[in-house]
């Protein structure tokens, strides 16, 4: 359904989290009745996808079963469908999850873990033949922040996704069906993510179209003491994301899907003035 967005201008993902612990809105709609009303919200901002998540990532979390994510995500996801053909991501590790959410309308498997959290996952992707995202995590969310080490990230970052990419195509996605995210604050410093949002141009270059998540993400709060409240992240966010823009991102994940989608509007006018 995506793969014709390569050649368009950038898009917004809106984040839908049904999880007690996300570190930027958990519990804020992990009722079922709250998380389809912040849907409609979204998709009422502007939103060109919605990400649903049902087990937080953030540092330090707690795995959730197979089962819980299903129960949380798949009834969301239907309700949804029911009301909308936009597209749905669901956020997931777990190829069980992924194919529940499939089977109840989503169109794209957002993984963490780029397909490696279970022995089955690149060819249960070829067999769902949906859009995948593939990102880039050093270690996994309960201890990624522990201790993140690198020689030269962009060059790792680049290459553990180009690998990705290959054992993925090797397993039978479609390479036009393959999207990369580098992963801004999974297992990375500081240091790390500046690097990696000064030289988006080379995931860029790998030729997939990306995806960057920097929305609320806890370097904004180190770049700026403002940034501690969450609600004091925003600007930050956007800047990050136009800085993605500036060099062929194809969509941003947002929480703030309104000013995300004005920011993205003002800008994809100025592209296609120039």
């Amino acid at each position: 359904m995506l793969s014709a967005w390569r050649l368009a201008a950038m898009k917004v993902m809106g984040i839908v989290n049904v999880t007690p612990d996300s570190f930027s809105d958990g519990g804020r709609y992990f009722e079922p009745g709250a998380a389809l009303e912040h849907a409609r919200r979204l998709i009422a901002e502007g939103a060109d996808i919605l990400d649903i998540g049902a087990e937080s990532t953030r540092p330090g979390s707690d795995p959730v079963s197979a089962e819980d994510e299903i129960a949380r995500a798949e009834p969301l996801i239907r309700a949804i469908r029911a009301e909308s053909d936009i597209p749905i991501s669901i956020d997931t590790m777990k190829p069980q999850v992924a194919r529940a959410a499939v089977a109840a309308g989503a169109d794209i498997w957002n993984d963490v873990t780029a397909l490696g959290f279970a022995g089955d996952a690149a060819a249960t992707a070829a067999e769902l033949g949906c859009e995948v995202v593939l990102m880039h995590m050093q270690g996994e969310p309960r201890t990624m922040q522990a201790d993140p080490h690198y020689d030269d990230v962009v060059a790792e970052v680049c290459a553990f996704l180009e690998g990705r990419a290959a054992r993925a195509v090797a397993a039978g996605v479609a390479r036009e069906k393959i999207w990369l995210d580098p992963g801004i604050g999974f297992g990375k410093r500081l240091k790390h993510n500046l690097a990696l949002l000064a030289h988006l141009d080379r995931v860029v270059a790998l030729g997939f179209p990306v995806l960057l998540g920097v929305s609320r993400k806890r370097f904004i709060a180190a770049l700026d003491p403002a940034g501690e409240a969450l609600d004091g992240r925003l600007a930050g966010s956007l800047a990050a994301g136009l800085a993605g823009a500036a060099v062929g991102v194809a969509a941003l994940r947002a929480h703030d899907v309104a000013e995300t989608v004005q920011a993205v509007k003002v800008w994809n006018a100025i592209a296609q003035a120039r």
